[in-house]
């Protein structure tokens, strides 16, 4: 069946303190976002001892508005593309009085209550930034973190990287020709329609931000203008009066049927290049969905002008490739991200253009011991994912999964990543795509084999700690 939490999958409080069972591995976890709020909250239950590390002062990462470690994109009109049902943890269901899709401060206000309903937020040590990360000689991981009392390294046995994608902006590169004399800046330092209150403004892109962005400039701005290079499916984020990603398939259906059912959305939703944004080269379902129910109005009420990709720029003027130009005063580039990981070694986890292929968008089987939690981009929540990679951590580390051959396991991850690169069109989005409720199948099949190989060999109980 399709993931979907309901009010009776919710599990009792945590109402005493889990003590560590100091004979499992311990783990280092970079990052209380919501991916590292997964990874601490299943350790926490596991017994396992780890440290979890936050650069700010609060939990929440990517959707606490103006987080204290400067590395939030939240904006004021932000909210969830994937309806509460379906981006909640298996056993925390989002309040039943949340709309369909909620804000930014009720997601926020959820991971609060989740933490303190599971009882682990006196694990998190905040205000304290992990600036190093390499192997050990023992075979652990060293990893040297610096806060209000200095720097120190400690060793671990594993280190689950969550420090997210949505932080480091990706600025056009090269930079276009000319010079502009406005103001520029990137989506990530978008936080709300005061910065585009009475101006000419010009948005690039043409994923989620853009959309929302653009529509907000529609009504705040002296001019709205969107610059899209490569046409997009805009699909609508109700469909029947239901959420529309609540129309979904059971995991274990091919890819095509995840793709009809987008292409049905989009069908749905209907084109937009009478609007003048470009048609599509690409079906439904080879690009992330991008999800806008006001776009549509925006465009058709002439608020917002599309225009195509840039050619150049000059002073307060844009040129784009069709021959026509803009007036700007700012330009807000929402052009992505790009993955780094500004604690590890380049050369021990090189990334170029985003790609960083991993077994189950988790392990990298060059380096054992060290695991990435959501480091994915699902059609669907990344919450649910990151925590189904959790648990599966704890299983390694617990002895109660064993994996398969090293060579099979290369192989499935250059299978994967084939996959990948045939499902969606090259490009540096598409280098962690993966179909949320297959992806869910997937790993729960794996898990359920290698618990099934531990059995055989006898492994069933946690491998020896390390020295540390």
């Amino acid at each position: 069946m399709p993931y979907f939490v309901r009010a009776s999958h919710l599990a009792p409080p945590v109402t005493e303190a889990i003590p560590p069972d100091d004979s499992l591995p311990r783990v280092c976890i970079i990052g209380a976002g919501s991916s590292g709020l997964a990874a601490a909250k299943t350790l926490y239950l596991a017994r396992i001892p780890f440290d979890c590390f936050e650069a700010g002062s609060a939990i929440g990462g990517n959707w606490l508005y103006d987080n204290p470690n400067g590395r939030s994109a939240c904006y004021e009109t932000l909210e969830i593309n994937t309806s509460c049902p379906r981006m909640a943890f298996s056993d925390f269901p989002m309040p039943e009085d949340y709309p369909p899709y909620a804000r930014h401060d009720q997601v926020h206000a959820y991971f609060e209550s989740y933490v303190d309903h599971f009882g682990f937020r006196h694990t998190i040590t905040f205000d304290t930034s992990v600036e190093r990360v390499e192997p050990d000689e023992s075979g652990g991981w060293r990893v040297t973190v610096s806060g209000p009392h200095g720097a120190h390294t400690r060793t671990y046995d594993a280190v689950m990287v969550a420090n997210g994608h949505h932080w480091d902006a990706r600025w056009p590169d090269p930079p276009y020709p000319g010079h502009f004399d406005g103001e520029q800046i990137h989506a990530h330092d978008y936080r709300s329609g005061e910065q585009l209150e009475g101006r000419d403004v010009l948005v690039v892109g043409a994923g989620n931000s853009a959309m929302d962005i653009a529509v907000e400039a529609s009504y705040r701005a002296r001019s709205a203008f969107l610059s899209i290079r490569r046409g997009q499916w805009v699909l609508r984020k109700m469909a029947f009066g239901r959420p529309a990603d609540q129309v979904a398939l059971p995991g274990w259906l091919p890819w095509w049927a995840t793709a009809a059912r987008l292409r049905l959305g989009a069908l749905l939703a209907g084109g937009l290049s009478r609007y003048g944004l470009p048609k599509p080269t690409h079906r439904p379902g080879q690009s992330h969905p991008v999800q806008s129910d006001q776009i549509r109005d925006r465009l058709a009420a002439g608020a917002v002008t599309v225009r195509p990709a840039i050619e150049r720029l000059d002073g307060h003027t844009v040129a784009f490739v069709d021959g026509t130009t803009c007036r700007a005063d700012l330009i807000v580039w929402a052009t992505g991200y790009r993955v780094s990981f500004p604690f590890l070694p380049p050369d021990l986890v090189p990334v170029h253009d985003n790609d960083l292929p991993l077994w189950k968008r988790t392990v990298h089987p060059d380096l054992p011991g060290l695991f990435f939690i959501g480091l994915l981009q699902p059609l669907g929540a990344i919450m649910p994912l990151a925590e189904a990679q959790s648990q599966w951590v704890v299983e390694m580390l617990t002895g109660r999964y064993t994996p398969p051959p090293e060579a099979e396991v290369r192989r499935h991850l250059a299978a994967e990543h084939e996959r990948n690169r045939r499902q969606f069109y090259d490009s540096p989005r598409h280098t962690m795509e993966i179909d949320f409720d297959h992806y869910l199948w997937d790993l729960r099949r794996e898990r359920r084999r290698g618990a099934g190989r531990a059995r055989a060999t006898g492994r069933v109980a946690a491998p020896e700690r390390r020295s540390v």
